[in-house]
């Protein structure tokens, strides 16, 4: 089984920084966040590869993705031993290519990986938001396997003011993650999805559930988005394809919480991302607060 991972975006909400270097490669401490992506699409069951959506803009991903046997031997002379076993593990992840040159939507950049999937079904995940603890994709598979191998979304309630601006889910709760009682919107609850309703009004929303940027898909997927004509914005979109997939085979949603993740999509949440995993890192949490100095003590409350 493959993970996509999209990742040709311009990267424009963070320019002028991302002229030279691509969002993904920001860091979060000391990783890139697109590394932390990867290492959490890996950790399911029986995914063996990440296929990563690149543009020929971008080389330094695949760079970053690749062994420097130079670099290496250079920390290594410098007695840097455990920086250069760090660089060279990033470097070995399974990570494969394939391009998406034009800006065509979601839908368009999932189908340049349709070689890759095999005829398995596979995951994507969006590249900027991360989830450290890696259990939301192998929770996912858990939902899928006790359905008999459907498609499974990940969701989030957001409130009523603002279904507006999300993609939001339609359906019924059928039950919960092992180990739970979560009812309705709940985190751990498992909804069967009847229709995807885009950005409805908050009278006209099926239910408060967003998706959250983790999906688990049938291959059957990528032959709908290779006939899927242009939709919102004029793209390709993902889930068009998926509202027509309803058509033929069951979906579910796992509701999660989305705070359990993290987001780098604009300089604020990335900024205050790195924070967070400050924070939560033992090695890190006294330094970042001494170059903090005073303001410092508005974390530690």
């Amino acid at each position: 089984m493959k993970a996509l991972i999209p990742a040709a975006g311009l990267g424009t909400r963070f320019l002028p920084a991302t002229k030279c270097t691509p969002k993904e490669l920001l860091p979060v401490l000391d990783k890139p966040v697109i590394q932390y992506v990867v290492e959490e699409a890996l950790e399911p069951e029986g995914v063996d590869g990440v296929v990563i959506i690149n543009s020929h803009e971008k080389p330094q991903i695949e760079s970053y993705f690749s062994v420097d046997h130079a670099f290496e031997t250079m920390l290594r002379e410098r007695g840097k031993k455990e920086e250069a076993a760090r660089v060279h593990a990033a470097s070995t992840l399974p990570v494969s290519f394939v391009y998406q040159d034009e800006a065509r939507g979601l839908g368009h950049a999932v189908l340049q990986g349709a070689d890759e999937i095999d005829g398995e079904p596979f995951f994507v995940l969006l590249g900027d938001y991360f989830v450290p603890g890696r259990q939301m994709c192998v929770r996912m598979a858990e939902v899928s396997k006790a359905h008999g191998g459907a498609s499974v979304i990940a969701v989030a309630p957001v409130p009523e003011d603002q279904v507006s601006r999300y993609g939001i889910i339609a359906g019924e709760c059928v039950g919960a993650l092992p180990g739970t009682d979560a009812q309705g919107e709940q985190e751990g609850a498992v909804w069967k999805v009847t229709g995807l309703v885009e950005k409805p009004s908050p009278e006209d929303a099926p239910s408060h559930l967003f998706i959250v940027g983790r999906y688990l898909l049938s291959p059957r997927i990528m032959e709908l988005l290779a006939t899927q004509g242009p939709g919102a914005g004029n793209e390709i979109q993902l889930t068009d394809a998926m509202e027509r997939l309803l058509d033929e085979e069951e979906m579910y949603a796992l509701v999660v919480d989305p705070s359990e993740g993290c987001d780098t999509g604009t300089p604020a949440a990335w900024a205050a991302t790195n924070a967070r995993m400050a924070l939560d890192d033992p090695s890190q949490l006294e330094a970042f607060l001494e170059a903090l100095g005073e303001k410092g003590e508005r974390f530690v409350g």
